[in-house]
């Protein structure tokens, strides 16, 4: 068996156990491409009349939202733009008090809009659906990264397969036969759609495999810094001894500090310690369209002194190459590091890329029934000449 013909072999088993979960993973990522501009259509408590009079700060937020759900750990307060709802968001993992919701507040007047469980949320269910199948993390995400990686090797086999193998045939594989019959543009619809999504598809593949696998993130770090290893997050702890002495809750210092070095940011989020003695943590984003702008800040919650970290969620200005790259990974695979235009993209490759097991098991199902018709025949061929 030749090179190619080996290839082509494991092509199709692997296309075929693999079949199912690229289709779920990428008609997933297509529903999610634009989750965000549809909330914004569909949820009406993300809005409020922007007014003349002050804000709430977070510490009347927090306990607004407390009163609303007391058993709730709270993770961090958001404020948007002036004319959307403050977002206190509750979340706790791996305590026995499993959570994850968003209390929408009227940052002027502490009306609660909606007590919304994200687990519950459509968005979220389907997001849950691409990165673990709907199983549990723990067993759901190494599946699906195995096959993420799996789904590479498709990319790259499907390449070498699609190469002609003279040159006069290019322009027939560059193109998809209409015309023909149904199998034929069912085959064309699978090569040629494949290969002109694949450098797109390795991008995906390539984003997905950093969240799916430690030791493939850490490979593609050590290759961007230069021979650095990858630093997980960690909140840095205050380490100093006396107490604080501030006027107002050091929460909302950290949130006046914030809102006087970002005017213009489109959202600051502010977090309260996670544990006894750990910093303060703020964000600052420009542009609320992607993620990997953002400035990560830590105060220390007895003199709000800042604490510098050495993981990638820091200051921007800070960042090293590799700690960009980690940035822009979740904006480069939903194509929000190209705006709109970008996302749209994401959103009709995800449709094509859904598409090729498809189109690769009815090409396997119409030569398996073929090779069945044409031995049965010869089947019949044979019992008539022995009749005769």
């Amino acid at each position: 068996m030749n090179f190619k013909k080996t290839i082509n072999k494991l092509h199709l088993w692997l296309g075929l156990s693999s079949g199912l979960v690229v289709f779920i993973v990428a008609v997933t990522g297509c529903i999610y491409a634009f989750q965000a501009e549809i909330k914004d259509l569909t949820y009406s408590f993300l809005f409020v009349e922007p007014q003349q009079s002050a804000i709430l700060p977070p510490s009347q937020i927090s306990e607004i939202a407390q009163q609303a759900f007391p058993e709730g750990h709270l993770h961090a307060v958001l404020y948007p733009t002036k004319e959307r709802s403050v977002q206190a968001i509750f979340f706790s993992y791996g305590e026995g008090n499993d959570h994850y919701q968003i209390a929408y507040i009227n940052p002027y007047s502490g009306e609660v809009l909606k007590l919304k469980d994200e687990y519950a949320d459509f968005f979220r269910i389907v997001l849950d659906g691409h990165f673990y199948l709907w199983l549990p993390p723990e067993i759901g995400q190494p599946v699906v990264a195995s096959f993420t990686l799996i789904f590479l090797f498709m990319i790259i086999s499907g390449l070498i397969l699609w190469w002609p193998k003279k040159k006069k045939n290019l322009k027939q594989s560059l193109k998809i036969k209409w015309d023909g019959r149904w199998r034929r543009k069912n085959y064309d619809l699978h090569q040629v759609l494949g290969f002109y999504t694949m450098v797109f598809a390795l991008v995906f593949a390539l984003t997905g495999l950093i969240w799916g696998f430690a030791w493939f993130r850490e490979a593609v770090y050590f290759t961007a810094s230069g021979g650095d290893h990858f630093v997980e997050y960690y909140n840095p702890a205050s380490d100093s001894t006396e107490s604080y002495q501030g006027e107002i809750p050091a929460l909302d210092a950290v949130w006046m500090k914030m809102n006087a070095e970002y005017p213009n940011a489109d959202w600051i989020e502010v977090h309260p310690p996670e544990y006894e003695g750990s910093a303060l943590a703020a964000n600052a984003n420009p542009d609320a369209s992607t993620y990997w702008k953002s400035d990560y800040r830590y105060f220390d919650q007895n003199t709000l002194e800042e604490i510098p970290v050495d993981h990638f969620y820091n200051r921007l200005e800070e960042a090293n190459v590799a700690q960009k790259l980690m940035r822009m990974n979740y904006d480069i695979h939903v194509g929000a590091i190209a705006g709109l235009p970008g996302k749209v993209l994401a959103f009709l490759l995800s449709a094509i890329i859904a598409s090729l097991p498809v189109t690769g098991f009815l090409i396997w199902w119409g030569r398996r029934n073929k090779a069945k018709k044409k031995a049965v025949k010869t089947e019949n061929k044979e019992l008539v000449l022995s009749k005769v």
